[in-house]
């Protein structure tokens, strides 16, 4: 397919390895006669290494055929991740080059997740756009504190640290982004 046709989320053969394109960024050019550039972020599958490549509308790409499986978090297997499919429960083992920085997202029963199959072989892993983790440890609110809201580091459950409102409290659950791992609310 031409690069101009190419969407988010596509899944992509270039310079014979895999990518999943995650933003598309389309610039027009000022002159007359220029060329329509596209700007395509992309994560390879598996390993999540992100490549930045421009394309011109008209250069090709090639669609791969990749195959997304709701599935839940089962449990964890030293270094890997074992989802299971919600229709035919059959096993995924996701290692951690697939799984990558998305294990600081993952806990017991998560559900709302889908693994990305090649072939039938597990190739990516897309979590939930939140999830809901809960505050270990964080510092108490400080009484009399401005009225500036200060930002503080909070250890989460499933090992993660990020920063939290003051408000927030041990063991509270709290939403957060799995594409930016920011704090998104009480949950």
């Amino acid at each position: 397919m031409k690069a101009s046709e190419v969407k988010r989320g596509n899944v992509v053969e270039y310079n014979g390895k895999v990518y999943q394109v995650r933003d598309v960024d389309r610039s027009s050019p000022t002159a007359r006669g220029g060329n329509v550039t596209f700007r395509f972020t992309m994560y390879s599958v598996p390993g999540a290494q992100k490549l930045d490549v421009s394309m011109r509308s008209e250069d090709e790409m090639k669609e791969t055929e990749l195959t997304r499986r709701a599935a839940n978090f089962s449990y964890k297997e030293g270094d890997t991740f074992i989802f299971m499919d919600n229709e035919d429960y059959t096993q995924y083992t996701l290692g951690p080059e697939i799984v990558g920085d998305n294990a600081g997202f993952i806990t017991e029963g998560l559900e709302g997740c889908y693994v990305q199959l090649i072939d039938d072989a597990p190739v990516g892993l897309q979590l939930p756009p939140t999830v809901t983790l809960e505050v270990i440890e964080t510092a108490p609110e400080l009484k009399g504190a401005t009225a500036t809201k200060r930002p503080k580091p909070a250890k989460l459950n499933s090992g993660i640290e990020i920063q939290v409102p003051e408000y927030i409290t041990n063991g509270e659950k709290i939403l957060v982004s799995t594409t930016t791992g920011e704090f998104g609310g009480r949950a």
